[in-house]
């Protein structure tokens, strides 16, 4: 195991590359908090990758998932076996994945059992809807999922603001929270999801104006979410990527693909001022 700085200095950059939008808000965070959050998006990131893969069949992402969700309840996550079972596709996978054993060993003492449980029942969702090809047909379904790959990380930070100030947030707002976030992203990303997976999480019958209406929604729960927030930190590293969902989805409704890095710094530097 290398030296803990190393490591430590090794996730942040992997972070940093992985995700700009959440590397911000992130440093917001202070020590014990910030090392927990930085795990827990490292080890969904992880599993994600393994989702999107285009080059691994559903079966495989569907059983590579499973296993890992089953390691992920052990209490003393077992490094050893986690390679043997992404050996085979260490040629494809990325670091982030590979690497999940290190970013693990980085969580603090106390959250390390919350940032597990919640990747691993993640892990679980991911492999359902990997082996059902994200055959999303109904509102139900499209609740299900988002709640897998994105209501359940606001469930996890929101377990992460109780264990280390003692915040205490509606679990239903906090889901609204991650899936409002999720739904901005499937409406940015639905074309380039079809050409490049051949996937919709568009349900049957829907057009855009269910798709917004979804969003906006989840968006006005989320919005609902942040005001049961009382610490500054933890306030600004939840208002940047709301208040950038928000601006994209504007963005969306007036035509265009995405904002700019010039909007996103704008955005920045809006969100810090009280």
């Amino acid at each position: 195991m290398k030296e803990l700085k190393v490591l430590q200095k090794e996730a942040m950059e992997v972070l940093k590359a992985t995700s700009r939008t959440f590397y911000i808000p992130i440093t917001f965070l202070k020590k014990d908090l910030k090392d927990a959050v930085v795990v827990a998006y490292l080890a969904m990131r992880a599993i994600d990758e393994i989702e999107d893969h285009q080059e691994l069949s559903n079966d495989v992402k569907h059983d590579l998932l499973m296993e890992v969700s089953q390691l992920l309840l052990e209490e003393n996550f077992n490094n050893q076996k986690y390679n043997e079972v992404v050996s085979p596709y260490k040629d494809v996978l990325p670091e982030v994945t590979l690497r999940l054993a290190d970013w693990l060993s980085l969580t603090p003492t106390g959250a390390k059992s919350r940032v597990q449980a919640a990747t691993s029942e993640m892990a679980m969702g991911m492999a359902k809807w990997s082996k059902a090809g994200w055959d999303i047909k109904t509102r139900e379904d499209l609740d299900d999922y988002t709640y897998y790959v994105a209501g359940l990380v606001g469930v996890m930070l929101s377990d992460l603001w109780q264990w280390h100030d003692g915040i205490e947030t509606d679990r239903d707002l906090a889901i609204g929270y991650g899936r409002g976030l999720q739904a901005v992203n499937i409406l940015r990303n639905q074309h380039e999801d079809m050409d490049e997976r051949g996937v919709s999480f568009v349900p049957d019958g829907w057009n855009q104006n269910e798709l917004f209406s979804y969003a906006n929604e989840n968006l006005a729960m989320a919005n609902e979410y942040i005001k049961s927030i009382n610490k500054r930190t933890i306030l600004l590293f939840c208002r940047l990527p709301l208040a950038i969902a928000h601006k994209t989805l504007k963005a969306l409704k007036d035509g265009r693909e995405k904002i700019s890095r010039a909007e996103v710094e704008k955005i920045v530097q809006e969100v810090q001022v009280d």
